[in-house]
């Protein structure tokens, strides 16, 4: 990411979350973005978080129990994925508390968005099946290729069949979904 950015862009560092090489109230707002979740001690990493704001703290995160419930590529074809996932989610009332008193606000996800997290081509479910999206998505990443296989197939012959498409004819309507994403706002 850092050699992607364009010529002449804000400074930026390489560190981990639990120790950030700022100082104290180092930034007005600082954000974490779909990462929590991959830190070795997040607790220490909120700490650092308060400890370098000086004014707000972003967080967007995701509650594994209403992804669970209302994704259908977890649910359907990837339950083995999601407990991966239960295993290093936290969930928002817990995030929040450490964050201080954080508000929280549902994110819906659009039915064209480019992002590429987990949920992001939820209308899109051809995507899933291309090995790249997949690379770029931590849950199916690191959940492992033998893992999801079964699974993946399941939802290819779903395509080819048309019965994905008649299961989710409803979903289809749908110009945004909520399927757990959170932001989690907490001003100092």
């Amino acid at each position: 990411m850092l050699a992607q950015r364009p010529p002449g862009s804000a400074v930026a560092v390489q560190a981990v979350a639990e120790r950030l090489p700022l100082r104290d109230d180092a930034a007005d707002a600082v954000m974490a973005l779909l990462t929590i979740h991959h830190w070795t001690d997040p607790v220490a990493g909120i700490r650092e978080l308060r400890r370098v704001a000086r004014r707000r703290i972003v967080v967007l995160t995701w509650d594994q129990r209403v992804f669970r419930e209302q994704f259908w590529l977890v649910r359907e074809y990837l339950p083995q994925a999601a407990a991966f996932d239960d295993t290093r989610a936290i969930p928002p009332d817990r995030l929040a508390a450490l964050l201080g008193g954080a508000r929280q606000e549902p994110v819906p996800v659009p039915h064209d968005c480019t992002d590429g997290f987990a949920a992001a081509y939820w209308r899109r479910p051809h995507a899933y099946l291309d090995p790249p999206v997949r690379a770029g998505i931590s849950l199916l990443a690191q959940t492992g290729e033998d893992v999801i296989a079964p699974g993946l197939a399941r939802l290819a012959d779903d395509l080819a069949s048309g019965r994905w498409h008649s299961r989710h004819a409803r979903l289809l309507t749908h110009e945004t979904v909520d399927v757990g994403y959170r932001l989690l706002v907490t001003d100092l």
